[in-house]
């Protein structure tokens, strides 16, 4: 009988920093194959995403949808399951919850780039956006990076005043903010987790920050300024998650920014002459990471889930 993990489950088998171990060894691995995924346009607005993929021992298929106004219906934006395989049998070994695997994922995936890029950890975490993966990646920097403070800024106060109730649980400071702009300068370490249908942050990164920019996974969405882009083109460190963000990262693409010559983050992991030319003479200023989404990350997270689980490979 095939295991049906629950939120909870999922989370269980997920921890933050076995995941971001699990993504770099994804990284290295020679076996693992990412087709491109479908996303369906959905009637209002939304998509359906189906995202396959499959290394040596696993094939997974993550099925999902992200419904931007759901909030408005009392909804969660995405909805949906990971299904996990035996590559070699076929036989189905677990279902993770959708939305479990892509928050905790997605904060692992930005905890990764913070691990392997030039990261000021001193000082305060500024979060831009409250929801699900704002609080994913408190956890995830606050179990993988040994942050301590926390700033949020959100739409909304009661928004803001969650997440920092939710900071004050794990035993974090944290304050809410009026004035994410205003913020920037004082926070080495910016994480930027809108919904992304309109520009959110228009002000720079001060020199020693690392921002990862996680909201916008779509040609039309977008968190930061196109000015603010192309300024860190011109002063700082770009780096994107995958080659599927030549593509998909919206701030970036709005901006005009050249996004198939950035390095990835596999070029990173790996050193490959992509990054060390790009390393060798990059400036000192802010790195930014854009992180768009790769069912790659969910084959991490599965390969995680499967070995807490004691699941037959």
């Amino acid at each position: 009988m095939t295991t049906h993990l629950t939120p909870a489950q999922t989370a269980q088998v997920l921890p933050y920093p076995a995941l971001a171990r699990q993504l770099e060894s994804l990284l290295r691995d020679p076996t693992v194959t990412v087709p491109a995924r479908l996303v369906q346009p959905l009637v209002g607005g939304g998509s359906l995403f189906v995202m396959p993929a499959t290394d040596a021992c696993l094939a997974i298929s993550k099925l999902i949808t992200f419904i931007p106004d759901n909030a408005t219906r009392g909804l969660p934006s995405i909805q949906g399951d990971v299904v996990v395989f035996d590559a070699t049998t076929g036989q189905r070994l677990c279902i993770l919850d959708g939305p479990t695997v892509t928050a905790r994922r997605t904060a692992a995936v930005s905890l990764l780039a913070a691990q392997k890029l030039p990261c000021n950890t001193d000082g305060p975490l500024l979060v831009v956006g409250a929801g699900v993966q704002g609080h994913s990646h408190v956890e995830a920097f606050a179990a993988g990076l040994g942050v301590r403070e926390v700033w949020v800024a959100s739409r909304t106060a009661h928004s803001a005043d969650a997440l920092v109730r939710h900071c004050h649980s794990l035993g974090l400071r944290a304050k809410r903010v009026d004035d994410a702009n205003a913020a920037l300068i004082h926070c080495p370490l910016v994480v930027s987790t809108t919904s992304a249908q309109a520009v959110a942050l228009r002000a720079m990164p001060r020199p020693d920050a690392f921002v990862a920019a996680v909201g916008s996974f779509t040609p039309r969405m977008v968190e930061w300024d196109a000015a603010i882009c192309r300024r860190l083109a011109l002063e700082g460190t770009l780096v994107v998650d995958t080659r599927d963000a030549d593509h998909e990262a919206g701030d970036l693409l709005q901006a005009g920014v050249d996004v198939g010559a950035l390095p990835t983050l596999g070029d990173v992991v790996t050193q490959t002459p992509a990054w060390t030319g790009c390393a060798s003479s990059r400036s000192a200023g802010p790195v930014f990471f854009k992180s768009c989404g790769w069912a790659g990350w969910d084959l991490a997270a599965a390969r995680c889930a499967v070995e807490a689980g004691g699941l037959a490979r």
